[in-house]
């Protein structure tokens, strides 16, 4: 018996899912949610696929969350869906901010608010280690891919070389390797 992929979502159900991710969850957690609402929940796209989708959208300039999203919208839906998305993951959440934000200057003296956003700070830390754990458990079992990201890692966080350069330097050896072995 074959098994049926699903549908794939219209442009206006892309948006309603994009806003609703983009006002229920925040901080560095995003790309968790997006994997579990396209990957493990709808199962709209294979988990590889996800991963070399964020893989692009942290490649390009630009907020990796809003990336993945014209991504996946893309993928999806087509330019229609990519728009549909963007606006969706963009225009909600901005709102919201500015709602949050004026709210948050008047609060700001009491200490009940510091306690929650620092609260919520480590929940976002949390969906982002869970995140990085679930790439890190697809890199290829391989030395050299291994060495990419321990050296990534090491230039960032230990050396704090720049962001760019060392992205553009480790990427592009990555990508040279990894297309020359075909």
């Amino acid at each position: 018996m074959p098994v049926s992929t699903p549908e794939p979502p219209s442009p206006a159900q892309l948006f309603l899912i994009f806003a609703r991710i983009g006002l229920t969850s925040f901080g560095g957690g995003l790309s968790g949610w997006l994997l579990r609402e396209f990957v493990q929940q709808r199962k709209l796209m294979s988990e590889e696929d996800f991963l070399n989708g964020l893989s692009i959208a942290q490649a390009l300039p630009g907020v990796n969350v809003t990336n993945m999203a014209i991504w996946i919208g893309y993928r999806l839906g087509g330019r229609n869906g990519a728009i549909a998305s963007w606006l969706g993951i963009v225009v909600p959440a901005a709102l919201l901010i500015v709602l949050i934000s004026t709210a948050f200057s008047a609060l700001a003296g009491f200490a009940l608010t510091h306690v929650a956003l620092a609260g919520a700070a480590c929940a976002a830390i949390g969906l982002s280690l869970s995140m990085g754990l679930t790439a890190a458990r697809r890199v290829p079992r391989r030395a050299f891919p291994l060495a990419i990201m321990a050296a990534t890692f090491v230039a960032v966080a230990i050396l704090q070389w720049p962001l760019i350069w060392t992205v553009l330097v480790a990427g592009s050896l990555s990508v040279a390797v990894s297309y020359s072995r075909g």
